[in-house]
């Protein structure tokens, strides 16, 4: 759902049909859900309010210390998988014995997070079946439905700059900042003050690893091998493939640790660093194209395309969202798709002015067949 700056709202659907919709999980239930099911295993001990502090690569052990960092306790290991996020200090202590090529890409903008709280009666007080996005050119805000009537709030926003975050040291500028660009959240954003007082601006960034293991030692999975920004919903997802993708090649025929890491990297890097580039190119399309009358003239096409030829053109963000195709091949399959997309809208003006003809020649020459689910 489209907010602009008048209040007026535009409804613009993800996929081509009502079937075709993102379903919004409570993170923390779900952290708990996979803690749970790891204790009841009977195979994994749990720590809470521990860090790591070092490794031991020589004698392959952890140093971890608990949250008043006074008890330091030893754990040894026969391989370390680091799936302790972002900011992972196991890919610390790895880059520490070998340079693994790891990039890390911070964005200029970061994000604060603020809230809308539920109606008197506990209902919503916006769409609850939309994700709200409020797009402003160089930043936006969205809002994300909870199951209890709220809605989380983000404002995306550059760091420097006017404006920025940097630009509003105070709830004078913080507020005229808020009425000039998102008046009609204004009424609904409640403790606005205390949140922008009280949230900290978070960093936006991408991280990219050259290497994602140490020898048969060590191997990193999820944001700690490649971090994302949250642009296209998809970090927790790349991580979940991880998994898969470990799994597999654990149970088919790797005889090592370290050919185990190493295939495993192996299949994965490329899908990681395509989800990569297409999360920052949806945040350009986020704030910016989303108001622009060619992309949604650009998006109604792209759902005619699939209504005609289901089988060969899907939109790219519908391959990445709704069907299993692996992310580096939906990334270039989507650089065919958008130079075919601008051949057809160079002269039209209206899905009334595309060649359809010409579509479905250049479709049946340079898009192969997709395999569809059942």
């Amino acid at each position: 759902m489209l907010h602009d700056l008048e209040g007026c709202l535009t409804l613009q659907p993800y996929g081509k049909n009502e079937s075709e919709v993102i379903w919004s999980t409570h993170r923390a239930r779900l952290n708990r859900t996979m803690l749970d099911a790891a204790e009841a295993s009977g195979r994994i001990r749990l720590f809470f309010d521990h860090r790591l502090a070092e490794v031991d690569w020589d004698r392959q052990v952890l140093l971890c210390t608990d949250a008043s960092e006074k008890n330091a306790h030893e754990h040894s290991f026969e391989v370390l998988i680091g799936a302790d996020g972002g900011g992972s200090a196991v890919r610390k202590a790895m880059q520490k014995v070998e340079d693994l090529g790891v990039s890390e890409e911070l964005l200029e903008h970061g994000y604060k997070e603020l809230h809308v709280a539920p109606s008197a009666d506990g209902g919503f007080v916006m769409d609850a079946n939309a994700l709200h996005i409020w797009p402003r050119g160089g930043f936006m805000m969205i809002a994300l439905p909870n199951s209890d009537g709220s809605f989380t709030v983000t404002l995306f926003l550059s760091n420097h700059g006017d404006p920025g975050f940097e630009a509003m040291p105070d709830w004078n500028s913080q507020e005229t900042f808020m009425h000039r660009y998102f008046p009609d959240a204004i009424p609904l954003l409640d403790d606005l003050e205390r949140d922008f007082r009280e949230n900290p601006v978070g960093l936006l960034g991408t991280i990219r690893c050259r290497k994602w293991h140490l020898g048969g030692k060590a191997v990193l999975l999820g944001d700690a091998a490649h971090a994302v920004v949250p642009f296209h919903g998809q970090g927790m997802n790349a991580a979940f493939e991880d998994c898969v993708e470990f799994m597999d090649c654990l149970e088919h025929g790797a005889r090592t640790w370290e050919n185990l890491f190493k295939r495993f990297q192996e299949r994965r890097v490329d899908h990681a660093n395509a989800i990569a580039d297409m999360a920052l190119e949806n945040y350009l399309v986020m704030r910016e194209a989303v108001r622009d009358p060619r992309f949604l003239l650009r998006k109604e096409l792209e759902h005619e395309l699939e209504r005609r030829h289901p089988t060969r053109f899907i939109a790219r963000y519908s391959l990445v969202m709704f069907h299993r195709m692996p992310y580096a091949e939906v990334y270039q399959r989507g650089k065919v798709q958008a130079a075919m997309l601008d051949r057809l809208l160079e002269n039209a003006e209206s899905l009334a002015g595309v060649d359809f003809d010409l579509a479905a020649r250049l479709i049946g020459e340079q898009l192969g067949e997709i395999k569809l689910p059942a």
